[in-house]
């Protein structure tokens, strides 16, 4: 069965911890050498985080691109706002929908916003997920995402 994971955001939590957030988990992600799918809101959203993981310091190095640049299989993590075009192994989904490729993927990571229309957002993406088959659980922040 696919594994999930939901991170609770504390409240007024801005797009700059959700960025911190998502190249935390990305970096550890691909330090264990699996291959991520950062799925974005839009193009906007994908290349902001593009430049961010751009700008981690070199021992957080990742090695990865925007969708449809780089090598022709794509980097171990790939941005897109669009559908993947191959496999990895964990999808961070950052869309206000839960995406129907979601059941490619044997890991799961997605966020619940502390605002309620994004709360509400994230239940409809918890039910599709679990429909899906993802065993899912919820977590708070991990606590040195927020000191950085």
């Amino acid at each position: 069965m696919s594994q999930g994971c939901f991170y609770l955001l504390p409240d007024q939590s801005g797009s700059e911890l959700l960025e911190q957030l998502v190249c935390r988990l990305t970096t550890d992600c691909y330090r264990q050498g699996l291959g991520v799918f950062i799925h974005t809101r839009d193009q906007a959203q994908a290349e902001a985080l593009d430049e961010r993981l751009w700008q981690q310091p070199s021992d957080g190095f990742v090695a990865h691109n925007l969708q449809g640049e780089g090598p022709a299989r794509g980097a171990p993590v790939v941005i897109s706002w669009q559908a993947p075009h191959s496999g990895r192994q964990v999808l961070i989904n950052l869309a206000p929908q839960a995406p129907a490729f979601a059941r490619r993927f044997q890991q799961l990571i997605d966020f619940v916003p502390s605002d309620e229309e994004g709360k509400q957002q994230a239940r409809e993406r918890f039910k599709v997920y679990r429909q899906a088959g993802f065993e899912l659980t919820t977590a708070p922040v991990p606590p040195q995402t927020q000191d950085d």
